[in-house]
């Protein structure tokens, strides 16, 4: 009897079905949509097991039972402490957290800083990655006049200090958690517009070149990966930048709709303020899904209006991305307030 041919995703359905021990080859065959004969052939081809658990297992699995051999405790030399393992709760792809435009700026309250760093130490994603526009550096702006009131006090020493001491307030529960637990995220910084403001004073004027940097923001220093303004990075599928253009112009797309029908795949971007969301399919039939996250931070922006400073402001988790594909969980800056109401 020939065999069924299976794709990629069935053939993964039916190694980790196996691996529970809880269904039959049978029971598999079912699950998949194909037969038994096709389930054990499949099995043999690559070297997996599938013999269910006797009663006896399962009843000690229910109840947490390990079979070890006893052997005597050894008797302690210190009483230091030492970190538990870290073993992820979730299964199947990566959990990425996206953390969008956080607009970083002298005086303004920074406690929201603490409260994305917690909620990250509590959810434990396998990657980070920070959209970019960390920092505002109004210092830099080229869209205020200079003498203007909106630059009168602004200075670059006070850009920096700020966004260092955010950093500070971000990583220091992440660092905790890591130490303690031994969880290990991957960092991923895309630098924004405002950031690339240091690149562009640097090359409009060449003398601060020896005095100012992107060094200063001191983001390596927290162990995060930076890529330039505009590089996209590609992680399980899913493509990150700042911000996506379109045309020779270099213009940004303004929709997840757009991202979809002129990047042809999975894209997550920031830059503009708000939230907007849109799926769409692959040729093959995956599902894409295209996200624009581009306000992780508490404060109004004086530049906006009423109206228009009345947008969401929020974070993404992104469960099980593999391959492009993902389920997308919101987190408004509302809920990690409450949730975090002593910060």
């Amino acid at each position: 009897m020939p065999i069924d041919s299976l794709s990629d995703e069935k053939i993964l359905e039916m190694v980790r079905l196996a691996k529970t021990r809880q269904f039959s080859k049978t029971q598999i065959g079912i699950q998949i949509g194909c037969t038994r004969d096709t389930v054990a052939k499949y099995l043999k081809k690559l070297g997996v097991e599938c013999e269910p658990m006797s009663s006896i297992e399962k009843l000690k699995e229910r109840l947490d039972i390990t079979e070890q051999k006893q052997s005597p405790i050894p008797t302690p030399t210190n009483t230091q402490k030492t970190p538990s393992r870290y073993i992820p709760k979730h299964t199947g792809g990566k959990r990425i957290a996206v953390i969008g435009d956080m607009q970083v700026k002298p005086d303004i309250d920074l406690s929201y800083c603490s409260r994305i760093g917690s909620y990250m130490a509590d959810k434990k994603p396998d990657i980070i990655v920070n959209i970019g526009d960390f920092a505002d550096m109004p210092s830099l702006s080229q869209h205020e006049a200079a003498g203007s009131k909106a630059t009168e006090g602004a200075r670059y020493e006070k850009d920096i200090l700020a966004v260092q001491t955010a950093m500070r307030l971000v990583m220091t529960p992440i660092k905790e958690e890591m130490k303690r637990t031994g969880w290990n995220p991957r960092l991923v910084m895309t630098l924004g517009n405002h950031e690339h403001r240091i690149t562009r004073a640097i090359q409009n004027t060449p003398k601060f070149e020896e005095t100012i940097g992107l060094c200063d923001l001191g983001y390596e220093e927290h162990g995060w990966e930076v890529y330039p303004f505009l590089q996209p990075v590609t992680i399980e599928g899913v493509v990150f930048c700042h911000y996506f253009c379109s045309g020779s112009m270099g213009k940004a797309i303004t929709t997840a709709r757009a991202l979809l029908t002129k990047k042809h795949m999975s894209c997550v971007a920031g830059h503009q303020q708000g939230r907007d969301i849109a799926f769409g399919q692959r040729g093959d039939g995956r599902q894409m899904i295209a996200i624009i996250c581009g306000s992780s931070y508490e404060h109004d922006e004086g530049y906006l209006n009423d109206q228009s400073n009345n947008h969401w402001r929020g974070l993404y988790i992104l469960n099980d991305c593999i391959d492009g594909q993902f389920e997308e969980n919101a987190v408004s800056m509302n809920y990690l307030r409450r949730k975090y109401k002593d910060i």
